[in-house]
């Protein structure tokens, strides 16, 4: 069997795509990868060799562009499908499996257009403008939030191993940590800042990474404020930072909260506000709906909400958490797409 693995742009993208590849190579079956040389698809997977192949195309998002850009992105687009048509079937490929993003547009599309059985994932609880467009055309729509589509297939999120195997119930807020993400998130760092003396006073412990922008803001106004805390801008295993937390502020990516309830992590969710359609948001409201984390637009961002966050039933929350995630959400979906393509194996 010969499965095109395409789409990224994003690291929540490129997570799944990655994580499917490594299931798929214990099953031997021969991956392909179809990607943008926009992104960070090359960052990712120029060098992978668990690909017997990999394309980058010249692709950008046409659904951020304005006037002639639109057109510009459209024709290139264009082009990138007629090569990734001549792609699939040169490989003779069996079936595509898109992650999501633009980068997966050529591939998708050429898929369709010859009958090749596609697979499509949307990481978020709201579906991304493209995976709307190819929904109707897939074979199964994978996702691990909620949906009443007849062709969705839910299942475990995946995530790596480590998040399951160093997960622990948390009882007792010892530690909170403050992840804005590689980049940062000022709203975050800021709130940090104005609640770190309340932490201090419960002798409560800050794990906090900043982001490389604002590191050296961050660690002079804690030394103004007198507090200790374990500043960092990035950290190349940070699910290591995680599992010392017990309680977690931060913003809603998909692969991020879905690694957090593997760990049994509980969280405040601060949604960044210009994700598009408010993704953020509808990710982290499928947890609190259930009554696991609290949630909060960052402009209402206050006091408050961290004596709310202190008093939380820490251990119910944490091992609900651990409930909604199994550590084999890849062999799910490659299971699936395995059984849906028998007849072409």
């Amino acid at each position: 069997m010969k499965l095109v693995i395409s789409g990224g742009g994003t690291g929540g993208h490129l997570a799944i795509a990655k994580a499917l590849l490594q299931q798929a190579q214990k099953q031997n079956i021969e991956c392909i990868y179809i990607g943008s040389t926009s992104g960070q698809d090359q960052d990712w997977f120029k060098e992978e060799r668990g690909f017997s192949c990999a394309y980058f195309l010249n692709t950008s998002g046409v659904v951020n562009k304005k006037g002639v850009g639109i057109f510009k992105s459209l024709y290139t687009q264009s082009k990138a499908f007629l090569q990734a048509r001549n792609l699939l079937k040169k490989h003779q490929v069996d079936c595509v499996f898109s992650v999501g993003g633009y980068s997966s547009a050529p591939a998708s599309f050429a898929s369709i257009a010859q009958g090749i059985p596609l697979f499509i994932h949307e990481q978020n609880a709201i579906k991304g403008t493209l995976n709307k467009v190819l929904t109707p055309f897939a074979k199964k729509v994978f996702g691990s939030f909620d949906s009443t589509h007849s062709s969705f297939v839910r299942t475990s999120y995946p995530v790596r191993d480590e998040f399951f195997h160093q997960a622990r119930v948390r009882k007792k807020i010892e530690k909170v940590l403050f992840l804005g993400g590689s980049q940062g998130a000022v709203a975050i760092n800021d709130y940090a800042l104005r609640i770190a003396p309340l932490l201090q006073e419960r002798g409560i412990c800050i794990i906090h990474q900043s982001g490389k922008r604002d590191y050296e803001r961050l660690k002079r106004a804690y030394s103004d404020l007198g507090i200790a805390v374990d500043l960092f801008d990035f950290h190349s295993n940070l699910v290591e930072k995680m599992n010392e937390a017990d309680l977690c502020f931060t913003r809603a990516g998909a692969s991020s909260v879905w690694e957090m309830s593997a760990n049994g992590l509980p969280c405040v969710y601060i949604p960044y506000p210009y994700a598009a359609g408010n993704h953020q948001y509808y990710n982290a409201k499928f947890f609190t709906d259930k009554g696991l984390g609290l949630l909060s637009q960052q402009k209402e961002l206050n006091e408050d909400l961290c004596l709310k966050a202190l008093n939380l039933n820490l251990e119910s929350i944490s091992k609900e958490l651990q409930k909604l995630i199994a550590p084999n959400g890849a062999d799910e979906i490659l299971n699936t797409i395995l059984l849906s393509c028998k007849n072409k194996i």
